[in-house]
């Protein structure tokens, strides 16, 4: 006779639709910061100094960071909660 052993998800199927959300706007982040360098090494090129590049990109890692931890402490929904 075989025992039936019932495995359990480390995380809700919630939890992971938010840590996958954190990992998107992680690479989004970092897809914000390609570019910006000159085509000729001997020119300077201030591409690399706009907004998007300095604020904006390492503000959404930071935010993609910050959802996937949320995403890992976050208390899993069960049904007896959800009801």
């Amino acid at each position: 006779m075989k025992e039936e052993v019932k495995t359990e998800m480390l995380f809700s199927p919630f939890q992971y639709k938010i840590l996958i959300g954190g990992i998107l706007a992680i690479a989004l982040g970092f897809i914000l910061m390609i570019g910006g360098g000159s085509d000729d090494p001997t020119v300077f090129s201030d591409a690399i100094f706009n907004f998007q590049r300095i604020h904006l990109a390492p503000t959404i890692v930071l935010i993609g960071f910050a959802i996937c931890i949320y995403s890992i402490f976050a208390k899993p929904k069960t049904k007896a909660t959800q009801e």
